[in-house]
């Protein structure tokens, strides 16, 4: 078998343990040789400590995959089999900024979600463009796989503006759903398969089978009956017993935003006096996490990580990879080019849909069109990635107040202005390409 080298940049992250043991795993299919973890320089610390608890995991398991650390994105990527991407532009300060301002005008102020997801967008995709320029130079035939938020937009952006054709987009959501419907069926998960279609964060479960019977009609039941599923980081807030019925299908935890935003408005505004922003929150979380990283006699991933919510999202990249390398045409859901899957978004565009992942990248599972009930609500999200991606590459202030203004979180035109100069100015350290603009 051929020897891999994978690198992952944002390779400091508290989640990177989740993902030297995917590699562990998986080594006897997928043998990584080279592990190279990326940061910047204001990453350096953790990147040290998580860097020694893989190579202590590694060497407990026995494996010879080789850690390399370093801060030169270009010597990481020669030669590159697979690239992960899993950075957070401006640290959790830049996410604290992005949840504690919408509060302010009475709009929810959340991660990947409304204003919050604009500038996180604004910020990132410049730098993943940047990293697309290094792989074309340095590593044209290696495999981006992004699971930096927001996901979608992100995917969108690499499609439309880089040159990078081998590119996946990963999320957790999907992941966490067929757990939580295995955990309120009180099954093992492996039996629960979902058809997925939708977009990031924005996906829904259009069928549920159980050892491959159709059991959609019994999980809606669940969910009207009071039972649910959600994330770490998104309060379950139940739903109106009629309204799922009338669904019809699964929704994810991030619909909550939409389907239920003065709840999860107020849950925010209460949890913001309470303890600050979820940004905050995992600040804390991380200290925790990296007190653990350092102390020398731990050697494998810590059950605390659990606790963040993107959990299971290096594990979900490690099964693409290897079914990628493996030409395994199994099921996952990903982000990637619609080609035609969903009937009612063009096909160039970004989506989160099953697919069977092959050597050559993941095909999409054609579903037809949206159920007519779900299906406006995407189209509106799916011109609010595009808008906001082309603001990100243009640094166009018009088309960011659009993005923002089109977002169904927002409640005005004028509202969305006052959010996006406060914002802007907030984040202007990370957003030179678009401030440049703005100044001009």
């Amino acid at each position: 078998m051929s020897k891999l080298k994978v690198v992952t940049i944002g390779g400091g992250s508290s989640y990177t343990p989740e993902l030297v043991e995917g590699f562990i795993k998986r080594y006897q299919e997928f043998p990584v040789k080279e592990l190279w973890l990326v940061d910047i320089a204001e990453g350096k610390e953790k990147l040290e400590a998580v860097g020694a608890l893989a190579k202590r995991m590694v060497k407990k398991a026995g494996v010879p995959i080789d850690i390399h650390l370093t801060l030169d994105r270009e010597e990481a990527l020669v030669d590159a089999d697979f690239v992960t991407t899993q950075i957070r532009v401006g640290l959790l300060e830049a996410r604290a900024k992005d949840e504690r301002i919408p509060l302010k005008y009475g709009v929810i102020g959340q991660e990947t979600n409304g204003p919050g997801g604009l500038f996180k967008g604004l910020r990132t995709i410049p730098v993943i463009l940047d990293i697309c320029k290094d792989m074309e130079r340095l590593c044209p035939n290696a495999w981006l796989i992004n699971f930096s938020n927001p996901a979608g937009m992100v995917t969108e952006a690499v499609l439309r503006y880089s040159n990078i054709k081998k590119t996946v987009g990963l999320c957790n959501v999907p992941v966490g759903m067929r757990m939580g419907v295995a955990e309120m069926l009180d099954v093992d998960a492996d039996r629960v398969q979902i058809d997925f279609a939708g977009l990031n964060h924005m996906v829904f479960g259009l069928e549920v089978y159980l050892d491959g019977e159709k059991i959609t009609a019994q999980v809606i039941d669940k969910l009207s009956s009071g039972e649910s599923y959600t994330m770490k980081n998104i309060v379950d807030q139940g739903w109106e017993p009629d309204f799922i019925k009338g669904l019809k299908v699964l929704p994810c935890p991030y619909h909550r935003y939409y389907f239920q935003t003065n709840k999860m408005l107020e849950q925010e505004k209460t949890d913001y006096k309470d303890q600050g922003t979820r940004a905050e929150v995992v600040m804390n979380l991380e200290k925790e996490l990296f007190n653990l990283y350092a102390n020398p006699d731990l050697d494998i991933k810590p059950p605390q990580l659990e606790e963040r919510g993107g959990a299971y999202y290096s594990d979900a990249a490690c099964n693409l990879m290897n079914s990628i390398y493996n030409d395994k045409r199994d099921i996952q859901p990903v982000n990637t080019r619609n080609n035609g899957a969903i009937a009612s978004i063009p096909n160039d565009s970004a989506v989160e849909v099953n697919c069977v992942i092959t050597k050559d990248g993941p095909k999409p599972v054609s579903v037809g069109d949206l159920p007519v009930a779900v299906r406006g609500l995407v189209q509106q999200i799916k011109s609010f990635e595009r808008v906001s991606a082309e603001a990100a590459v243009t640094g166009d202030y018009q088309q960011a107040l659009l993005a923002m203004t089109i977002n169904p979180l927002i409640p005005s035109d004028t509202i969305a202005k006052e959010i996006l100069d406060e914002m802007l100015e907030a984040h202007k350290y990370y957003l030179p390409n678009f401030f440049t603009s703005v100044q001009s």
